[in-house]
């Protein structure tokens, strides 16, 4: 399998929006009226490009995605997330529409939600059923440059070990079909049920990675690489490694520090790497635990360390992290957004303001929706 050259450490980013009824603040199957109103005021934003974003459909009529261009630093890759975003809200603004990125809707019911009519999207709805229909969440990707495949799997392996992190920090799903569900990420339990979904496996042998997809699409498990969902995933098509771990992030602004979070552990990693060092994964059983304490306590967790078992508050091993990748963000540049990590540690990811914001509402969730869509209009 080619493995595309790519310019180490850039960065591509999608972000998954949902289309909400502004007086209802339910969920509105309305994408494609917003794509053919781009289309006849601004087609260039429906082509992609390598030099800007643009914005497609999704897998649900309710869901529209701006995916920026290749990008050397965080700020250049926000920048086109923002300029996309903008000409979005002046679509949306005159059709009488909004948005909002959370991984999941507080409210509005899955059985309601209809499926674009897209063959792929068919297949994954019939082959998934009652999981597949319940696929209403949303998510942030981004894509990290690797500059040789023989550095992919063990970047794959090392942002694994620090998925807990990540999850937690952009949680932003408590609230379910009006139910508070205990968990800070709800998407992550629900996506996690589809074929091919969830957790990586460890791997260390690219032949045996490629050994493993042959096997999926000889057994028709899925039908293009594609189609291996992973939470984090090689994409040689690109020449990157993607992470899917995080919920849908409601603002730029914390948005471009989880970025830079993630560029600069890819970074980090390349340079063990050409170091000659070995990046250890954890143990399979330490990532499954990690993952659901992430998505069940957020940054209340505790994290599993290393093979010995050691443990500690998540949050305290985040700040750590923070200051020994403090000298590689100026390197890259991102050193601002970075220190917005912080921010997110002392004021809550959103899956706690999320909760505040219902209980001073008196538990009316329409009062979370109006303030996930007020930080989507919110400047960097």
């Amino acid at each position: 399998m080619q493995f595309a050259v790519s310019d180490q450490s850039t960065l591509g980013v999608e972000w998954e929006l949902a289309l909400v009824d502004p007086i209802s603040r339910q969920l509105t199957p309305r994408a494609q009226e917003v794509l053919q109103a781009l289309k006849e005021e601004a087609p260039d934003l429906l082509e992609p490009s390598r030099h800007r974003a643009h914005i497609t459909g999704e897998f649900l009529s309710n869901t529209l995605e701006i995916v920026t261009g290749v990008c050397r630093t965080v700020e250049e890759a926000c920048q086109q997330l923002a300029q996309a975003r903008d000409q979005l809200l002046a679509v949306t603004d005159r059709l009488g529409l909004a948005f909002f990125s959370a991984g999941t809707h507080p409210f509005s019911l899955a059985l309601e939600q209809t499926v674009v009519d897209k063959e792929r999207y068919q297949r994954v709805l019939d082959r998934s059923q009652f999981w597949g229909r319940r696929q209403i969440i949303y998510g942030v990707h981004v894509h990290a440059g690797i500059s040789s495949r023989d550095k992919a799997l063990p970047t794959l392996n090392g942002l694994t070990n620090y998925y807990p992190h990540l999850l937690a920090l952009s949680a932003s799903s408590p609230f379910w079909e009006g139910e508070d569900t205990g968990f800070a990420s709800q998407r992550a339990q629900l996506f996690q049920q589809l074929p091919t979904s969830g957790l990586p496996f460890v791997f260390e042998d690219w032949e045996v990675y490629q050994d493993y997809l042959q096997d999926l699409l000889a057994t028709g498990v899925i039908d293009d690489p594609s189609e291996n969902r992973w939470d984090i995933r090689p994409v040689p098509a690109y020449g990157t490694v993607e992470m899917r771990a995080f919920d849908g992030i409601p603002s730029l602004q914390d948005l471009s520090a989880l970025v830079a979070l993630t560029q600069c552990l890819v970074e980090d990693f390349s340079r063990q790497l050409e170091a000659g060092q070995r990046i250890v994964p954890l143990q399979p059983w330490h990532h499954q635990e990690n993952k659901w304490r992430a998505a069940r306590y957020g940054l209340e967790a505790e994290v599993i360390l290393d093979r010995s078992n050691r443990e500690r508050p998540l949050t305290e091993d985040v700040l750590d992290l923070l200051n020994r990748l403090e000298p590689l963000a100026r390197h890259l540049g991102c050193a601002g957004e970075l220190a917005g990590v912080e921010a997110i540690c002392q004021q809550g990811p959103s899956y706690q303001r999320q909760r505040r914001i219902a209980a001073q509402a008196g538990g009316d969730l329409r009062a979370v929706v109006d303030d996930l869509v007020a930080q989507g209009r919110s400047s960097l």
